[in-house]
């Protein structure tokens, strides 16, 4: 049996095309028309919330980049990453990052690919590494915080700092993927 390719080779060029200059998200979808297919999954009162949640992602290794990418896909209205490492070769069997990402911080990375998901989503970055001193102003506007390290001292670090300096914002703490 012979492979037969289903796309002409007009059709395999303009991807190519749309490959090498993807086209501005905003331009292929509307706000409205992602809150309505978000709809058609929540109640309008519970999209509402999602749009107002403000989340920190600290760590964006398999268990933060993969958080990242879920919350983005349900709405949620603004997501602030945070982790000061790159891409690399190693990350891209476990990590939602491609090929076209390596050599780049994860944050700005993960940005672009999450505005491939939902243009719409806020999202803040901050290449930087979380330390007992900078908690209290990296994460003063988040409502949630997302710890994803998966260096058992950081993550002891980031609870233990944010109970004892925002002891009113709500924290995940989580073990997955590195």
């Amino acid at each position: 049996m012979t492979f037969e390719p289903s796309a002409t080779q007009e059709q395999i060029d303009a991807r190519q095309q749309a490959f090498d200059n993807p086209p501005d998200p905003t331009t292929l979808v509307s706000r409205e028309e992602i809150r309505a297919a978000l709809l058609d999954r929540h109640t309008a009162a519970t999209q509402d919330k999602l749009d107002a949640a403000h989340v920190a992602i600290c760590g964006l290794g398999g268990l933060g980049s993969t958080i990242a990418v879920a919350l983005t896909r349900i709405g949620v209205g603004h997501l602030h990453l945070i982790d000061f490492d790159r891409v690399d070769m190693t990350n891209l069997n476990r990590q939602q990052y491609f090929l076209k990402d390596l050599g780049q911080y994860k944050t700005e990375a993960l940005r672009s690919n999450l505005r491939q998901i939902n243009p719409f989503t806020e999202i803040t970055i901050d290449t930087v590494k979380v330390t007992d001193e900078n908690v209290p102003t990296l994460f003063k506007n988040e409502d949630i915080i997302c710890e994803a390290f998966d260096v058992p001292e950081n993550k002891t670090m980031l609870v233990n700092a944010v109970l004892e300096n925002l002891p009113d914002k709500k924290l995940v703490s989580a073990s997955g993927m590195a």
